[in-house]
């Protein structure tokens, strides 16, 4: 399973992103994916995750209420989008597919990465 994240770029605080995790070589509908960010300096954060069973999507209390996760079957992908954004928000932001752990977003070693995609916001 490959994964590629698309979709980062630089924003204004207060705009808006939607990033893209694109999987190929395998489907992703019997994973979960979990969006991770890495910003300099700080400890990575799992910031969202949708479960395979159900598509029940999880958040970080730091973006609950501004970011949403979406998964389409269809086209092997899987979205976050990004609203209302804030200069906090900047981050490598990384999707990860791996067994399911409901509302815990946890990581695995055998999970599956891609390579990131780079999120700024400021002004």
């Amino acid at each position: 399973l490959q994964l590629a994240e698309s979709g980062g770029g630089w924003v204004q605080p207060g705009g808006s992103l939607r990033l893209s995790c694109v999987a190929s070589g395998h489907t992703l509908d019997y994973s979960a994916i979990t969006w991770v960010r890495q910003a300099p300096g700080k400890e990575r954060e799992a910031v969202s995750c949708i479960s395979s069973s159900d598509d029940s999507a999880y958040y970080a209390h730091s973006v609950k209420g501004r970011f949403t996760i979406s998964r389409d079957g269809a086209k092997n992908t899987v979205y976050l989008q990004m609203d209302s954004l804030k200069p906090e928000d900047t981050a490598v932001y990384y999707c990860a597919a791996g067994p399911d752990s409901g509302s815990y977003c946890l990581l695995y070693p055998g999970d599956d990465w891609g390579q990131g995609t780079q999120v700024t916001v400021s002004s």
